[in-house]
């Protein structure tokens, strides 16, 4: 009978080994190109063998659509965690500055990832179909904080929108930089970003 502890010893080991080779992976992808690594390469330069690199990812192509599926989490739980009274634009603000300021506070890691997705078509698409959900989540999310019907009212998902757009242009502007000192600082360009989308998020009242 597995113990409390043992159980937790074992989450433990599995995190380290799923994070060790999300580690090896988009070091590689960034670093060689997509089409160039292999799965047997991720797994050799994580030190496990191939058959535990499946148990983790489906394909090398999972390990980068993982880390994109962290940032919808972390901007929905973004919003969610709001002052419930908050312009929208404030509170959509700080939702989308989440995995921006986590990508900014992690440069030299990030940004060869941001790179490797922005540049590889089949990871773009990825890229692009997990937008597409976010939009849905942060549609959700702001209905029931102003207490609208996201079917009937066009607002939520006009406004979760505009805020993915604006998300997405300063990830391709930050991204634009030659190396980590000279990419452009994403918290200051979201803050530009919403400066311009303000009047219009924050004009419609509930």
């Amino acid at each position: 009978m597995t113990t409390r502890s043992e159980l937790s010893l074992a989450q433990r080991k599995r995190q380290l080994v799923a994070t060790e080779l999300t580690d090896a992976a988009l070091q590689l992808l960034a670093l060689k190109g997509f089409d160039a690594v292999t799965v047997d390469e991720i797994a050799t330069t994580a030190g496990v063998s191939k058959r535990t690199f499946f148990r983790y990812f489906a394909s090398k192509e999972d390990v980068v659509v993982q880390f994109l599926s962290g940032m919808g989490a972390d901007m929905r739980a973004g919003l969610a965690a709001r002052p419930a009274g908050e312009r929208p634009s404030e509170a959509l603000l700080h939702s989308v500055s989440v995995p921006l300021t986590t990508c900014g506070e992690h440069a030299e890691r990030a940004l060869p990832v941001v790179r490797l997705i922005l540049r590889t078509p089949a990871l773009l698409a990825r890229f692009l179909e997990h937008q597409a959900e976010w939009r849905e989540e942060l549609t959700e999310e702001l209905a029931v904080r102003l207490g609208r019907d996201p079917e009937a009212d066009l607002y939520p998902r006009l406004a979760a929108g505009m805020a993915l757009a604006a998300f997405d242009a300063v990830l391709r502007r930050w991204s634009e930089g030659e190396d980590t000192e000279s990419t452009a600082d994403a918290g200051a360009l979201i803050g530009e970003a919403f400066a311009m989308l303000a009047p219009a998020l924050d004009s419609v009242t509930s």
